[in-house]
């Protein structure tokens, strides 16, 4: 069954670099405390990275092997509480390469989608640490296509719009995006809102970690560009009600998706 109407909770919390144990206490705390909101959201929504951090010279001993605990912890919670979670995303261990990747749950708590990050940002070292991603991210939530990208993700405009011809009206991007690129941060969200006519659901973190400052303003923009909810420079759980039908309507009005001519853009 398709669902139009969803209410959202982004989690937006410091993270302390290298620290994976209070990293994980924290998450299992904001997760309960977001699932606690009344009324409940059906879709919460962690940062970047929270596991470790940007960690990233102790990435190898701090990545979580195979992503097995993050899923166990995420898949039992979404099982009780009966919520959709976007897991952020966490330095996964893979044999041995380190990836930046999501995990998305159902309110079943069946593992739905996994995306590890495509672009490494080469100002954070990223492409020295990281190994990246091979596959845009897509899935079905709620009987919807959505689709993930992470932080750096959004300076590439040909991946966001694959994505919208893929059918997704719906966008969420975790980030720990640092000052002082706040400017950067909101215009290239509400572009990728506008270009493709979705909704963008941001999540960033906030506070200091590993030698950077991020400046939160975790977001939530509809397929105007408008902005629906818009965090501090704090930790906060940020809520939003967001209606898909709006998708439609704004793609209806505005044909942007019948009106390309992709036999000149190459």
């Amino acid at each position: 069954m398709t669902v139009t109407q969803l209410r959202i909770a982004l989690v937006q919390m410091n993270i302390e670099a290298g620290n994976t144990e209070a990293n994980f206490a924290k998450m299992e705390r904001k997760l309960e405390e977001a699932a606690a909101l009344d009324p409940k959201p059906d879709l919460i929504v962690l940062p970047e990275m929270w596991n470790t951090g940007y960690a990233l010279t102790e990435i190898r001993n701090l990545a979580d092997p195979d992503g097995e605990r993050t899923k166990k912890l995420v898949s039992e919670f979404c099982r009780r509480h009966g919520v959709n979670v976007l897991a952020g995303s966490i330095a996964q261990l893979r044999g041995e390469g380190v990836t930046n990747t999501i995990h998305a749950f159902d309110r079943t708590g069946v593992n739905i989608a996994e995306y590890s990050k495509i672009h490494l940002f080469q100002l954070m070292n990223e492409h020295l640490h990281l190994e990246a991603g091979g596959a845009a991210g897509s899935f079905e939530l709620e009987g919807v296509q959505a689709a993930a990208m992470i932080c750096y993700d959004i300076r590439f405009p040909e991946l966001a719009r694959k994505l919208a011809l893929g059918g997704a009206k719906l966008l969420i991007v975790p980030a720990e995006w640092p000052h002082p690129r706040l400017h950067h941060w909101r215009t290239l969200l509400q572009a990728r809102a506008i270009e493709n006519q979705m909704f963008v659901v941001s999540c960033n973190t906030v506070g200091e970690s590993g030698g950077s400052s991020f400046f939160g303003h975790s977001m939530v923009i509809d397929p105007w560009g408008e902005v629906l909810a818009e965090a501090e420079e704090r930790e906060t759980i940020l809520v939003a009600d967001i209606d898909l039908a709006l998708v439609d309507e704004v793609r209806g009005r505005i044909p942007v998706f019948a009106d390309r001519r992709p036999e000149l853009y190459e």
